[in-house]
């Protein structure tokens, strides 16, 4: 297990990025299990460069240098090429008995790409860049919610909420910008808490864990520290020491939203059965950052179910991982985890189960005043000439008669003015006129 100091250096985003190893005990992996991927890694690719290898497996070429000494000498591959720069430009190839070995190392487990880290080094890890770790103050908190128009008491809400690293309850009438404000928390925390790092997997007691998900994680490349730029520096990289782990991905502190289409298997280890390694579930890929279960109430599965499998996660900060033999593994529940819904908290939940959910936020319809504030910033973006005119017609119409103001109408119905200009090739401004027949295909249709 790698447990020595870590590199505090801001040029890598303020967070402690675990070092480089310096020999296969310090990456916390057995020379059985590296032989393997190794040979699997050859087997899939037909030959490969020993720098390519070091690459593809994320590790220093001096950690892989004497697996790849042991398997040539127990006959499993060979050298078939190489250059004057030493054993990095080797190309190695398998033999008739290591393309065996290799074949029934993939019918285990055909996981074959970045080593894992221990999963002791990524609870580690994830503690130290937990989201109770980032300090919140109302200066800080302004400036990602600038471009949306909120009341100040919203501020005096969310704002402890953060701190806290508790859960949210958000509700309120739908399109008053509860999405928008989980993405501002989510933002906020990038400003002020740094880039993280998460692990392309995990190992726990044999079992191949992946963690990063290009498709949920956004890469932090704001830092140029470590980057590969080109041949010459992954060979410097692969031979020097003093690197980042490769194993870890510094990304943005991630915001990961799931709505209706969320259940209870969502919650647990996804198994491949025909590559035999699990990918980690939903959730667990937003430690350290925010997870949104926007419509709460709305899902496949109940919200008492969902509760109650994070009764244990919202109060200790914990989970666990369940792998197909049974066995359990504790691992940290450390995101900031909102609910948000448009309907009444007393139709989903009762009482108990409310009072687990430490903060609640109610988000309202605008008022008149922050209905025409919001409507005059979307003006302005979308580069239209001010209209009280329009939100005249608005109120008379439509608000003053029953129907609730939602923040999201200025957009929606500034955006098909827009497409409205655009197809008839008028120049783009704003009328009262163009308004009402934007209403009439969008308003109307819900009276």
């Amino acid at each position: 297990m790698q447990t020595g100091s870590y590199n505090a250096d801001n040029r890598t985003g303020g967070i402690n990025a675990p070092p480089a190893p310096e020999s296969l005990k310090a990456a916390g992996l057995h020379s059985g299990f590296i032989n393997e991927m190794i040979l699997k890694l050859i087997y899939l690719r037909g030959g490969m460069i020993g720098r390519d290898l070091a690459q593809v497996l994320c590790l220093p070429f001096k950690v892989i240098k004497d697996p790849l000494k042991f398997l040539k000498d127990e006959k499993a591959i060979e050298v078939s090429g190489g250059d004057l720069v030493g054993e990095v430009s080797y190309r190695f190839a398998l033999t008739d008995m290591g393309r065996k070995r290799a074949q029934e190392a993939m019918e285990l487990c055909a996981y074959a790409g970045p080593a894992p880290v221990p999963i002791e080094d990524y609870i580690e890890q994830t503690y130290r860049q937990s989201v109770t770790g980032i300090t919140c103050s109302p200066e800080q908190l302004y400036a990602p919610f600038a471009h949306l128009v909120l009341r100040e008491e919203l501020f005096n809400a969310i704002g402890p909420a953060i701190v806290s690293g508790r859960s949210i309850f958000i509700y309120g009438p739908p399109g008053n910008g509860k999405t928008a404000i989980a993405r501002g928390i989510g933002e906020f925390m990038n400003q002020s808490g740094h880039s993280i790092f998460v692990p392309h997997a995990f190992i726990a007691d044999g079992n191949i864990i992946t963690v990063y998900d290009p498709s949920l994680h956004v890469i932090d490349d704001s830092v140029e520290e470590g980057k590969n730029d080109g041949t010459d520096s992954v060979v410097k990289q692969l031979l020097t020491t003093g690197n980042l782990d490769a194993r870890w991905v510094r990304i943005r502190r991630p915001v990961i939203i799931t709505g209706g289409e969320l259940n209870l298997s969502m919650l647990d280890l996804q198994y491949n059965r025909d590559s035999k390694f699990y990918q980690a579930p939903i959730h667990f890929k937003a430690n350290g950052g925010v997870f949104l279960i926007d419509d709460f109430g709305r899902q496949i599965v109940s919200p008492k179910d969902l509760l109650n499998r994070w009764i244990l996660p919202l109060e200790d900060r914990h989970d666990f991982l369940t792998v197909a033999n049974g066995k359990k593994f504790q691992v940290p529940f450390e995101q900031l985890i909102i609910f948000s819904t448009n309907l009444d908290p007393k139709d989903l939940v009762d009482d108990a189960f409310l009072r687990r959910i430490r903060h609640k936020v109610e988000i309202q319809a605008p008022t008149r005043e922050v209905y025409e504030r919001i409507f005059h910033n979307f003006t302005r973006k979308l580069g239209m000439n001010p209209c009280p005119e329009a939100i005249d017609y608005l109120y008379e119409r439509y608000y003053d008669r029953g129907r609730s103001p939602r923040a999201s109408d200025c957009r929606d119905l500034l955006e098909i003015v827009q497409s409205i200009c655009r197809y008839r090739r008028y120049p783009l401004h704003l009328t009262r006129e163009l308004v009402m027949e934007a209403a009439t295909t969008f308003i109307a249709e819900f009276r």
